[in-house]
């Protein structure tokens, strides 16, 4: 007997008929002999409620307060699912995360998964009940209720599935799993049927929003296998293993270039006239890891005034104002120029493992971008993956020229 992890995002459970679906789909996996636990994210809409609510009452709501309301959007769909299982002729139970142990650390609104300790599900597994477990949501090292940030469920799930050594965990969506590009900016992008962790990692780091970044890296270090699948149909997914992982006796194709993704949600922040010398880049950047405003590129150049250099990086564009103001702050202690932000830039990617041993791949990216009066703003590398800030007027023709390019999409 198998155990599985399924997870059902918000508009999976958006209605009592929707939830309904769900419950027959969870029962379908119980009657082929599987034990399964399903990880519920908020009704669709629910969560915006309540942070509006939140806003509503206070300037500042973000807090063990606010957690505490966002969080309550769970409690209700676990136990309509259960409702509906049990009523169906199944045997479910809910759970909320203090009572699987799941802990976290950090701080509220961004949370993160430090253990799960779940002896009373597998206990309810054994006596053949279905679990229901609220997603997004934690409890700290003082007991306090945490949420794991946007997209947070994915996360509970795939370290659910890791604590209980699950053989899948299926990531239902509004979506049928992962395509070369989005399909809604190019009409001929093309469902990827496997994908290694690395190139989904990158994927969702840039801005892919499939799933949550930090579900791709708990699979990653734990081996979960995943399946990306659509709540609203039966077809097969996108399956999210390792390379070297074998399905039907065949092991992935480390294709050159996987997909071609691009995130407008990111700002870019420059800092002019840096005294260029040593700890001048930690004292930038500290402040802000304090704050949790994760940063992304980096580049730092000269500056025509000898003796100091221009400081340029990328933050999540809901982060920009937070972020500027730091740095006004910074720059004052500092005693650089000034501070310029710039929130219409749009991040570009082209993803692919085979990038590790085939070369050209920038070079055709810069000539495509070239060809179409795209300038380039910003770089970064890995080994499978190329990254460009480019004007975010831009994002979506530069998507389209580069998923024609590197042929990614269908024939028709």
């Amino acid at each position: 007997m198998s155990l599985i992890v399924q997870k059902f995002g918000g508009t999976s459970v958006g209605s009592t008929d929707r939830i309904q679906n769900v419950a027959q789909r969870v029962l379908a996996a119980r009657r082929a002999g599987h034990q399964v636990v399903v990880v519920v994210s908020a009704m669709a809409g629910d969560t915006n409620r309540l942070v509006t609510l939140a806003q509503a009452v206070s300037s500042q709501p973000f807090g063990r307060e606010y957690d505490v309301l966002v969080a309550s959007g769970e409690q209700v769909s676990i136990a309509l699912l259960a409702l509906a299982i049990n009523e169906a002729g199944g045997k479910a139970r809910s759970f909320l995360a203090h009572q699987i142990r799941l802990r976290t650390e950090g701080v509220h609104a961004k949370a993160r998964v430090a253990s799960i300790e779940a002896p009373i599900l597998s206990d309810a597994l054994s006596q053949g009940e279905v679990c229901v477990v609220a997603g997004f949501q934690g409890m700290n090292e003082r007991g306090d209720i945490t949420t794991l940030g946007r997209g947070g469920s994915d996360t509970t799930a795939v370290a659910l599935a890791a604590a209980l050594e699950a053989d899948v965990c299926e990531i239902y969506t509004d979506v049928d799993g992962v395509y070369t590009a989005d399909p809604r900016i190019v009409g001929n992008a093309r469902k990827i049927e496997r994908i290694s962790y690395e190139e989904m990692l990158e994927l969702a780091s840039m801005g892919a929003k499939v799933l949550q970044t930090r579900s791709v890296e708990f699979a990653l270090k734990y081996l979960v296998p995943v399946h990306v699948r659509s709540s609203f149909d039966e077809s097969e997914g996108s399956w999210v293993v390792a390379e070297d992982y074998e399905m039907d006796g065949e092991v992935m194709e480390q294709v050159v270039v996987r997909a071609v993704t691009c995130d407008t949600n990111e700002a870019r922040i420059s800092l002019i006239g840096v005294p260029d010398q040593p700890g001048i880049a930690y004292k930038v950047f500290r402040p802000l890891s304090e704050r949790e405003i994760v940063v992304d590129m980096i580049i730092q150049n000269a500056s025509r005034e000898e003796g100091r250099t221009d400081l340029t990086f990328t933050v999540p564009k809901a982060d920009a104002t937070e972020a500027e103001g730091i740095m006004h702050d910074v720059v004052e202690a500092l005693g650089a120029r000034g501070v310029k932000a710039d929130a219409g830039v749009a991040k570009l990617s082209v993803v692919g493992v085979g990038m590790r041993t085939h070369s050209g791949v920038a070079t055709r990216a810069f000539e495509v971008l070239s060809a179409n009066g795209i300038n380039i703003q910003m770089i970064s590398t890995s080994e499978i993956k190329i990254s460009m800030v480019i004007a975010e007027r831009f994002s979506e023709l530069a998507v389209r020229c580069l998923h024609e390019a590197f042929e990614l999409g269908t024939d028709t």
